[in-house]
């Protein structure tokens, strides 16, 4: 029984610990866009990247 002493103290750390992470991140704006991280898996933003890595070239190719 003397256990329920011990645990109810760390029980109690651990939760305020947990409001105050979650304070923070609101705070440091985590929370305002919510879907910029869903949608930027769906467009590349770095144009410079070609997305086709085969090289074409016009002179060898035969016409089919």
């Amino acid at each position: 029984m003397s256990i329920i002493y011990v645990l109810i103290p760390i029980a109690m750390l651990f939760v305020i610990i947990a409001i105050g992470i979650f304070f923070w991140a609101v705070k440091s704006e985590q929370f305002d866009d919510l879907d910029r991280q869903s949608v930027s898996i769906l467009f590349d933003e770095d144009e410079s990247t070609p997305t086709n890595n085969k090289k074409v070239d016009n002179k060898t190719e035969t016409p089919s």
